[in-house]
Parts: structure tokens; C-alpha cells; sequence
């Protein structure tokens, strides 16, 4: 999560106020010395405008990632590289 804080340049402070916790209780989320809840979660994604599961499974500085640039196709044409990358999958 801190990672996304941080890719949209907020503050711990910032960050908090916008989720509606303390900064304290997300510096402890962040670092892992306390668990996050699942409406907390879905607060952070919003505040970082992202899905909840970017918040666990990627990282925003990776703009190379598959993810990533599947994020920059126009929805119109990820029906095509959908197909394009499944041609890849059947080639391997």
C-alpha cells in the first residue's frame, strides 16, 4: 500500500485523511505491524484510484509490467490483445 501512497504522491497524512484513518494506524498497515480490514482496503483503492487487489498485487512504479500496459490499451482494442496474447500462450 505504501507503494501506491507514495506512486500518487500523498502524504501519510494526506493518505489517512482521505481513508478515514489515523496516520498511525496506516503507517502500522503499511509495514506490516498491523492488518488491514477489507472496507479499509476498498478506501485505499479509492483514495489511490486503483482496484483493491492492485493494493496487494502490484506494483504502480513497474509501468512495464503486463498489467500495467494492458491499463494503457483503449478499452476498444483489449478484446484484440486479448486474442493476441492467447496466440502466445497456444505458440509456447
Amino acid at each position: 500500500m505504501r507503494a501506491w501512497r507514495q506512486h500518487r504522491g500523498y502524504t501519510l497524512e494526506q493518505a489517512a485523511e482521505m481513508i478515514g484513518t489515523t496516520h498511525a494506524t496506516l503507517s502500522r498497515i503499511e509495514r506490516g505491524k498491523l492488518s488491514y480490514t477489507q472496507p479499509l482496503l476498498e478506501a485505499a483503492a479509492d483514495a489511490y484510484r486503483c482496484e483493491p487487489a492492485d493494493l496487494i498485487i502490484r506494483d504502480p512504479t513497474q509501468t512495464d509490467a503486463i498489467w500495467s500496459i494492458w491499463d494503457q490499451i483503449d478499452p476498444v482494442q483489449r478484446d484484440q490483445a486479448a486474442k493476441v496474447l492467447q496466440a502466445f500462450k497456444k505458440a509456447g
